[in-house]
């Protein structure tokens, strides 16, 4: 009964008193063993994962936190330099080595669709992929939203005969289909520089300069994400790690990559182009604009100088006495003005 009073009197700080752990749940997107090229049934635990022979081990995660990555390493042996280096996003596409651990990241690129191009329009979402590529594991670390490596898994677990050259493969499938990605996104915004042009050079409506600065930016991005990517995927082939069997695959990646990269350099100078015409409207719609002013400012200067004239109200002048003297003033106005605007219109001022 005591004991019963004084926990009522000093009840036992609740658990929602306890400062929160920082967990990252959703960090493993999907973990698996594969042996001679099949997926093994069940799920896998990263930090249960044991090195066999014959079999490797294919995690993914997304935007992880420090503590999984330390888990991870502590695991599959990383250096601490790669966990620092995979935590953080935003990293150029590079391939180095470290030990028997080769890191090669690529830059990831979305299309992002809008009903038309404004000044505030976002043309494509990038991120970033990070593969950890060893002897019996290949870790994938994604971050940003672009770039989800799920249907790479699906798609190369129908193809058995690359999944035995081992963690290569993985990242062969995962480079093969962000180069893809950047042929479809590149297609993409070749649509919106057609319809930029269509628009700059339109009758009634062209494009405002800032759709054109604002799709150059976009463009910046795109060209960071493709043409780094060149030298790293040469130094690729250029490792002794890399599967004879997969060259052959990673040299078509390398070709269609290039085929992206043309595209990409290609929009830059026809986006000049474009804009250096819309910026010729431009100034000849602002010199029409001061023809025009001009124009209609000899119209007003007539009356306005015959008002300035006969304003002064001297004694002995032409007109004054006469009965007609107004009438005919203002008729010859008219007629001075009527000549003006005939000869400006038959010029193209008005």
């Amino acid at each position: 009964m005591l004991k019963l009073l004084a926990r009522i009197v000093s009840p036992r700080p609740a658990a929602t008193d306890r400062p929160p752990r920082r967990r990252n749940s959703d960090a493993v997107v999907d973990c698996a063993v594969y042996r001679s090229g099949v997926r093994k049934p069940g799920d896998v635990h990263f930090a249960l994962a044991k090195r066999h022979r014959g079999e490797f081990l294919w995690l993914g995660l997304h935007e992880p936190d420090l503590t999984t990555m330390r888990a991870v390493a502590a695991t599959f042996g990383l250096h601490d330099l790669l966990v620092e280096q995979t935590v953080e996003g935003g990293h150029r596409p590079a391939v180095e080595m470290n030990g028997d651990v080769t890191r090669l990241v690529l830059r990831t690129a979305r299309y992002v669709e809008h009903a038309e191009l404004t000044a505030t329009s976002e043309v494509i979402d990038t991120g970033d992929v990070t593969l950890l590529i060893g002897p019996w594991f290949a870790i994938t670390v994604r971050h940003g939203a672009a770039g989800a490596l799920w249907p790479v898994r699906q798609e190369i677990e129908k193809r058995p005969e690359l999944l035995r050259a081992g963690p290569w493969a993985v990242a062969y499938a995962v480079a093969d289909r962000l180069v893809d990605g950047y042929l479809d996104v590149s297609m993409q915004v070749e649509h919106d520089l057609e319809r930029l042009e269509e628009e700059t050079f339109a009758t009634r409506h062209s494009a405002d300069i800032a759709h054109f600065y604002q799709l150059k930016r976009e463009m910046v991005e795109l060209k960071r994400a493709v043409l780094p990517l060149q030298e790293p995927l040469a130094r690729l082939l250029d490792l002794t790690v890399v599967p004879a069997g997969l060259r052959p695959y990673l040299v078509d990646v390398r070709g269609r990559l290039a085929r992206a990269v043309d595209r990409v350099a290609g929009f830059d100078d026809l986006l000049n182009s474009i804009l250096q015409a819309r910026l010729t409207q431009v100034t000849l719609e602002q010199n029409n604009d001061m023809r025009m002013i001009a124009a209609w400012a000899a119209i007003a200067a007539v009356p306005t100088v015959g008002a300035g004239i006969y304003g002064m109200n001297f004694t002995n002048m032409p007109g004054i006495d006469s009965r007609y003297g107004f009438s005919v003033t203002i008729v010859i106005v008219v007629l001075v003005c009527s000549g003006l605007f005939w000869r400006f219109k038959r010029a193209g001022w008005l």
